[in-house]
């Protein structure tokens, strides 16, 4: 399988530093996904790996081949777009197997190969129409063709989702999830919807400001946010953040404070950080409706979004912080009112005053207060 690495790499453009010394392996026979803000340069990554852009420095390999000065042509490795960008004149079969004439195949070759990609990809009975008679689904489906007839050893996928309405999204990524199994290759695909990457990866690369923040499987970012970023970007809704100060620690529990003189007992020591001030973190699911005797929070009901089977429901607590909750979509509340909550406080995170986690532990701690 090809194997993707990369050392040192980084690229600028002019004086601007798009990505930073970036080191990464991308394992073979995986679904590895990109995922960021706007801005991050996910997709300036995957060009580099395309080579479509050259690096500014660093090496990239793949399959233990250095790629860093080949053209693309030579990498073993395909793109699908953003754009569809099909020929409109040609018809389906035409714009799969136009990649492969350009290289001078046999029709016998680029005929096995088309109507093998059209099978996977359940375009068997559409070959004979033009891109004006397919669907948005359909046409995206021909540019993986195309991708597939050349047998790359890595696909790369470019936000090829961006384009289709929410209903047609799911059913695509679908669709890929199959595709990955019947090609059994290296694939990356680069989004900005972090629920398309936790449904489609086997590893996710989450990057911000040109620098890889976290790498993981999407439970493991989603249990264990290594920082505030992939905290509040990995999940829907996101992570809540509240600040908060710590009291004390020992190796049992770990005591804060919030904003509005909320006390909280945490049950797990964490290691103490230089500074008292902190941030906790605390999924909208992990929220139980009603107050009990102790770590309960009470906040005022700013808004509703009623979902249909769940609801969230954002508050603010008295001295400023806002949290949301998730509670059954028949829960009854008005906006204005209070609403006392229970945390599940053995599932919280906690971040320190940098933004990075601050992991349980079970060592001896020294006191703090």
């Amino acid at each position: 399988m090809a194997d993707i690495r990369l050392q040192n790499v980084s690229k600028s453009f002019g004086k601007t530093e798009v990505l930073k010394n970036l080191n990464l392996h991308l394992p073979g026979n995986k679904f590895t996904v990109f995922v960021g803000p706007s801005g991050c340069g996910k997709s300036t990554l995957l060009r580099l790996i395309a080579g479509l852009e050259d690096v500014s420095d660093g090496s990239i390999q793949i399959a233990g081949t250095d790629v860093t000065c080949l053209q693309p042509a030579k990498r073993g490795v395909a793109m699908v777009f953003q754009s569809y960008a099909l020929y409109p004149h040609m018809s389906v079969r035409q714009n799969i197997a136009f990649g492969l004439k350009r290289s001078h195949y046999d029709k016998q070759t680029i005929r096995n190969r088309v109507e093998k990609a059209a099978k996977i990809l359940h375009l068997e009975g559409l070959l004979t129409r033009k891109p004006k008679e397919l669907s948005g689904g359909q046409r995206q489906r021909v540019a993986i063709g195309r991708a597939i007839v050349r047998e790359p050893k890595v696909f790369l996928f470019d936000e090829p989702l961006s384009n289709l309405d929410a209903a047609l999204r799911v059913k695509m990524r679908i669709e890929l999830s199959e595709l990955k199994k019947k090609l059994n290759t290296t694939m990356i695909y680069v989004t900005h919807d972090q629920v398309e990457a936790m449904t489609l990866a086997d590893q996710i690369v989450v990057l911000n400001k040109g620098q890889i923040e976290q790498i993981g499987s999407p439970l493991e970012l989603y249990r264990a946010p290594a920082n505030k970023f992939v905290a509040s970007f990995i999940g829907s809704p996101q992570m809540n953040l509240i600040e908060a100060i710590l009291v004390k620690a020992d190796t049992k529990a770990t005591a804060i404070k919030l904003k509005d003189g909320t006390e909280l007992t945490l049950p797990f020591g964490i290691p103490v950080p230089k500074s008292k001030e902190m941030t906790l973190g605390l999924r909208p699911e992990h929220f139980e409706i009603g107050a009990k005797e102790n770590n309960s929070l009470t906040g005022k009901v700013l808004l509703l979004e009623h979902l249909g089977p769940e609801t969230y429901v954002d508050l603010q607590l008295s001295k400023g912080g806002f949290f949301r909750v998730r509670v059954s979509g028949d829960f009854s509340i008005e906006i204005g009112s209070t609403l006392h909550v229970t945390p599940a406080l053995e599932k919280a995170h906690c971040f320190d005053k940098a933004g990075c986690s601050i992991r349980k532990s079970t060592p001896p701690l020294r006191m703090v207060g």
